[in-house]
């Protein structure tokens, strides 16, 4: 039978009248002799050290900007019309994670608390396991005083909020707000779900300050 030869970069195939033969040239020994010390050593052995540097840059990249979402900084983006017009659907914004505390990664506490939201902030918390946005528009022991003449009102700080008939049935008879509360309402009244509806807003469970958008 006529041989027939086939060759490659680091292998060659023959064959005769007596079968198969497999032929492995130098190119290929080294590929094997390099696949078996990272078998045995590790990848990291058998890489310069120039590639070390890389794959340690590249995993202290990633862990640190893991650290920074989990505990420092957050981007989100805005989903409804609740805090029209200061935030729009679609808006980005950038959340300060240390501005009351330490959060717990998720988590719906903190897990050390450092200092408190104060009226005009606009927080993040989580509701129905979800993350809302909102205003802080009152903390524990400011004063809330309602209005039932013509439609029904919340006023506290000066400004006025209006309630449903169920909003205002369920919050007329708190004078103010706990301690340890606040009190979290959207910009846009008519379309917000907040603490008119579901009550007021445990300080621990604000988990962010919003910077900017």
């Amino acid at each position: 039978m006529e041989n027939r030869h086939c060759q490659c970069v680091w292998m060659s195939f023959r064959t005769d009248a007596s079968g198969y033969t497999f032929t492995i040239g130098a190119a290929g020994r080294n590929l094997r002799k390099s696949v078996k010390k990272i078998a045995k050593n590790g990848i990291l052995d058998v890489m310069s050290e120039d590639g070390k540097n890389a794959v340690l840059v590249i995993c202290l990249g990633l862990a640190a900007g893991l650290l920074l979402k989990l505990f420092v900084v957050d981007v989100l983006h805005v989903s409804g019309r609740s805090m029209w017009p200061a935030l729009r659907d679609g808006d980005t914004l950038v959340v300060n994670k240390l501005a009351y505390g330490l959060a717990r990664p998720y988590g719906e506490r903190l897990l050390v608390q450092w200092r408190e939201p104060l009226a005009g902030d606009v927080v993040i918390y989580l509701y129905d396991n979800k993350i809302v946005v909102k205003r802080c528009v009152a903390t524990g022991g400011e004063h809330l005083a309602y209005s039932s003449d013509t439609v029904y009102t919340l006023t506290v700080g000066g400004t006025r909020i209006p309630l449903t008939d169920a909003q205002y049935q369920q919050l007329k008879d708190i004078d103010a707000v706990p301690d340890g509360y606040i009190l979290a309402v959207g910009d846009n009244y008519e379309e917000s779900v907040d603490s008119r509806t579901y009550g007021f807003v445990p300080v621990r469970n604000v988990l962010g300050k919003v910077l900017c958008r």
